[in-house]
């Protein structure tokens, strides 16, 4: 797992301020670049080039960009409200974190004070006839990229904010997250012992405050077991809801001459852990796995009524959980450093009981929804029958339960039941 700094700068950067800020600091950084290199330019270039008409084009720069820059946040805001109520809350920090919305606004921005620095030190003469030349070969550049950025952000506006675009962004952070813990099952530590024993001398860490564990910095904890000669136990995961006094952590001293140093460890391991209000996409395949599922039981809602976008997320959490099945892609999964840490690892179950069971709920009187997800199931049972089977079993069982009860139609329920009998009844799983 990332060091939490290399995380906490990964945070800033998906920030909006953060790149209208970086393209507002290169926007003055460009105008003024005029006046420091003007020397360079030959005094006979300006009456060649015609530079005076420099003026104008700022002028209108300046002017048009405020009003771009006006209206695409305003688009941008509605964007962001039709995500949150067309699709779910938890997706709109997705939709947030869109680069094209962000570098177009940052170009925006940027261009905009461009011009306005331009127009002020040309008022007061700073560039001189030379500087005119190079600020005028800058400003044709800046019109150039306006107009690309412009282009890109009209296409772009046609799909910011629909359901299906957020649903990308969801599947495929939910996929990238998969991926990451399929590589690390256990972020780059060591397996928590399987009988669940841990030394009978060890000291529990509680939390310090309540909210979401959002990331774990296991290379830091790991150079602090090294330090300590301690072995740290944890009882977390990134995800998980903890409160003020709940256990997080067990730290096993090795050596008795480092009792003394148990209070500063501690600290040092709650300095490690990066506890939010809200849980996050990056290392939380269960939270993207929700996230799915509450889209699809919005769609399933009697005011939306929109089955079809959840027949289209379950095959989305196919794919997704398809990719749990995968081997990974390096032998290695303990970082060096880190074999004195321990975690907890991600149950199959419990990822299918966050995307199969609201879904399975909300549309238990759909057949239409009853069958895809019959079929999402045994398609996950034969891609890896030793992963996925008891899972997929279970969570048929729940589901014929389920139809039994909220479907109307005896056909119905026969269609489904006949659906199901090859995965119940046979060990080979044909259908």
């Amino acid at each position: 797992m990332i060091a939490r700094w290399r995380w906490l700068l990964h945070q800033m950067t998906k920030r909006l301020w953060f790149r209208a800020s970086l393209f507002s600091v290169l926007g003055v950084a460009t105008a003024l670049l005029a006046v420091i290199f003007k020397d360079y330019i030959p005094a006979s270039l300006p009456a060649r080039i015609g530079a005076d008409a420099v003026d104008k084009i700022l002028g209108i720069i300046a002017s048009s960009m405020l009003a771009v820059t006006t209206f695409s946040l305003s688009t941008m805001v509605t964007a962001y409200g039709a995500a949150s109520s067309g699709v779910t809350p938890r997706a709109t920090t997705l939709v947030m974190e869109d680069r094209t919305t962000q570098n177009a606004l940052a170009t925006f921005i940027g261009s905009f004070l461009f011009s306005l620095v331009g127009i002020i030190a040309l008022s007061t003469g700073a560039y001189g006839a030379q500087g005119r030349v190079l600020l005028f070969a800058v400003t044709i550049v800046v019109v150039i990229l306006i107009v690309y950025t412009l282009l890109r952000w009209i296409d772009h506006l046609s799909r910011l904010g629909r359901v299906g675009e957020t649903i990308d962004r969801v599947e495929e952070a939910t996929i990238n997250a998969i991926n990451n813990r399929v590589n690390r099952p256990y972020l780059g530590g060591a397996p928590y012992p399987a009988d669940g024993i841990v030394p009978y001398s060890s000291r529990a860490i509680t939390s310090p405050k309540t909210g979401y564990v959002q990331h774990i910095d296991v290379r830091a904890l790991g150079a602090i077991a090294q330090e300590h000669r301690t072995q740290i136990y944890l009882d977390i995961l990134p995800g998980t809801f903890v409160h003020e006094g709940m256990r997080l952590a067990l730290v096993a001293i090795l050596s008795n001459e480092r009792i003394d140093e148990l209070d500063a460890c501690t600290q040092k391991i709650l300095g490690a852990l990066t506890i939010g209000v809200r849980r996050t996409f990056e290392h939380d395949p269960r939270f993207g796995l929700s996230v799915l599922s509450e889209i699809a039981s919005r769609a399933l809602s009697p005011a939306v009524n929109d089955p079809g976008t959840a027949i289209d997320v379950l095959s989305r959490g196919v794919r997704s959980l398809t990719c749990w099945s995968k081997p990974p892609e390096q032998m290695e999964q303990v970082d060096a450093g880190c074999e004195r840490v321990f975690l907890h690892g991600l149950e199959v179950g419990d990822l299918f009981d966050d995307f199969f069971a609201p879904i399975a709920r909300d549309g238990a009187s759909l057949i239409e929804v009853d069958l895809r997800m019959m079929k999402a199931l045994i398609s996950l049972a034969q891609i890896n029958p030793d992963m996925f089977k008891s899972a997929c079993t279970r969570h048929i069982t729940l589901l014929l339960t389920r139809a039994e009860h909220a479907l109307t139609l005896a056909e119905d329920k026969a269609r489904l039941r006949a659906l199901a009998r090859p995965l119940i009844h046979s060990n080979n799983l044909l259908i």
